[in-house]
């Protein structure tokens, strides 16, 4: 299996994903736009077999339609996508581990905050955990907003299911907000040596959207929704004592108006 991290060029930055398997058959994340998706896959000589949506907003299910009426594909989301995601044709339920193709599993997440329909996928190698698809719940150095979803509950999600991933594994967003995330984080931590090296990386001229891949580790470096207990950010928030939810919901406060 190879992942193509596809850049879509829209307004809102958002990242396809074609997972190419070895009998020349495709499975497509969140796809943003049909005629992209076809032609890549034309180009690649590949069928799409199936479609993935992390959930249900538009901007990661508007080309299921008409990719559905070509190639006769299933779709696959969460059971509270049904009415919302087009075409939908089988819901996964967390903790399903799915093989896709030889020595490759996806092993899937239910990941509420953002949305209360989000999935996440892990990408299992041999079953080793090497990558995450993070749709909008976690993204390089940020998280998603909360207004179709909840500030708890996604505090309880990145808390309980991405701090704990081992440090090795890729992030796989859906949106690429990594230049706004790193300088928000550095407004909180002005000092964060590992924000400040991938915020230079970032403004390179050389810079394209997908070419650069962070890890769960990195996340965990410079991202301060998994930083909660870092003291400078307490201290930025103006915060005495807080626990980590605490920390968390103020820095989700501040980032809707940032």
């Amino acid at each position: 299996m190879k992942i193509y991290q596809i850049y879509t060029h829209n307004d809102l930055r958002n990242f396809t994903y074609v997972l190419a398997l070895a009998d020349q058959t495709a499975i497509v994340i969140d796809p943003w736009d049909a005629n992209e998706v076809v032609g890549f896959l034309e180009a690649n000589q590949l069928t799409l077999k199936t479609i993935i949506n992390t959930h249900e907003h538009w901007d990661h299910t508007q080309g299921n339609q008409a990719l559905f009426d070509r190639y006769q594909c299933q779709v696959w989301a969460h059971a509270n996508g049904k009415g919302k995601i087009p075409a939908l044709s089988r819901t996964l339920e967390a903790g399903e581990v799915i093989s896709i193709d030889t020595d490759f599993q996806l092993k899937v997440l239910d990941t509420p905050g953002h949305t209360f329909a989000h999935l996440c996928f892990v990408v299992l190698k041999q079953n080793a955990e090497i990558a995450v698809f993070t749709g909008d719940t976690l993204f390089n150095a940020g998280v998603g907003h909360c207004r179709s979803g909840d500030e708890l509950t996604l505090y309880k999600t990145i808390s309980e299911q991405f701090q704990t991933m081992d440090n090795s594994i890729v992030v796989y967003p859906g949106h690429d907000y990594l230049e706004n995330n790193l300088r928000f984080t550095l407004n909180f931590e002005p000092n964060n040596s590992a924000a400040n090296a991938w915020l230079n990386k970032v403004v390179a001229p050389e810079y394209q959207p997908g070419s650069l891949q962070t890890t769960i580790g990195d996340e965990k470096s410079f991202n301060t929704f998994m930083r909660l207990d870092n003291p400078t950010i307490i201290a930025s928030l103006k915060l005495e004592q807080p626990s980590n939810k605490e920390v968390f919901l103020a820095l989700r406060a501040r980032r809707d108006r940032w």
